[in-house]
């Protein structure tokens, strides 16, 4: 692997992975801790739509998808906090035609030919420079964000009606974290594709959760540990000629199976080694 960062584009896609690792781990904590991953799932898939019409209007890529991503992200907000028995669904829909809508936009574009694989895998290994400084605008924003608001994110994600209590604007503070996951993943998406942003959102937050004992220790623990998704995936990807995308994705998931494995041993593990009544037949102590 160290050889491999003698080429500039590996250096860059190493900075662009851990970058992306640790703006995830801040905003992929709160999705999970607040339970909207189908949600940050469809905003990401919404802005197939802003891609297609920011190709066939003529908008700069940024312009068209983050205004698109927004303006649904912000539609999934006011519906998960309306109609919660039925955001599911409604978000789903959002999501798919949001998919439609972009892909038909990309075919109406006369004489543009748009990989979608790039989008969907993402391209890290050709990552500029310029971008790299995009990231770590965003990160500022995201860790920003946290930062400042830190104690009322902590009360709306484990006890919305302690927030209530407190005088936390609850909704406005939802909205606000939303958008400012949709523009995460809107920046992130360019550099490492639509599937790579969920799995470090979702895979690195869910399994620190039960380790961590607070919010901003799941947000470094998530942090590091898509580092180590990251740095992993590369290697893989540079040692056996593979998809760098798709070897990041590879390692988090089979990480995360294991994990679930471990966990569901440990669980059972305790079952059997919790000691019988006194008493009972299987104790072998009879009163």
């Amino acid at each position: 692997m160290f050889e491999a960062l003698q080429y500039e584009f590996m250096r860059n896609a190493l900075a662009a992975g851990l970058l992306a690792s640790v703006i995830c781990g801040i905003m992929g904590t709160l999705v999970v801790v607040n339970r909207i991953v189908f949600l940050s799932g469809g905003v990401a898939h919404a802005a197939y739509g802003g891609i297609g019409l920011s190709f066939f209007l003529g908008w700069p890529y940024m312009v068209g998808t983050l205004g698109f991503s927004l303006a649904a992200a912000m539609v999934m907000a006011a519906v998960s906090l309306k109609a919660r028995h039925r955001a599911d669904t409604i978000i789903g829909v959002i999501w798919a035609l949001g998919m439609a809508c972009g892909i038909i936009l990309l075919d109406l574009t006369p004489g543009y030919n748009v990989d979608l694989m790039s989008y969907l895998f993402g391209s890290i290994l050709t990552v500029p420079g310029s971008d790299l400084w995009i990231m770590m605008i965003v990160g500022a924003l995201s860790a920003g964000f946290v930062v400042f608001f830190y104690k009322d994110l902590l009360a709306i994600s484990y006890d919305e009606e302690f927030a209530r209590i407190r005088g936390v604007p609850i909704r406005a503070l939802y909205f606000a974290l939303i958008g400012i996951l949709a523009v995460t993943i809107v920046m992130v998406i360019q550099v490492v594709g639509l599937i790579l942003v969920i799995a470090l959102l979702t895979i690195p937050a869910f399994i620190v959760e039960k380790y961590a004992k607070s919010l901003f220790q799941m947000m470094v623990g998530s942090s590091l540990l898509g580092a180590v998704f990251t740095v992993s995936g590369l290697w893989l990807s540079y040692a056996f000629d593979l998809t760098s995308g798709a070897s990041i994705i590879m390692v988090a998931g089979i990480i995360f199976f294991l994990f679930l494995l471990a966990d569901r041993l440990m669980i059972s593990r305790r079952r059997h080694s919790k000691p019988l009544p006194a008493g009972s037949p299987e104790s072998g102590e009879i009163r």
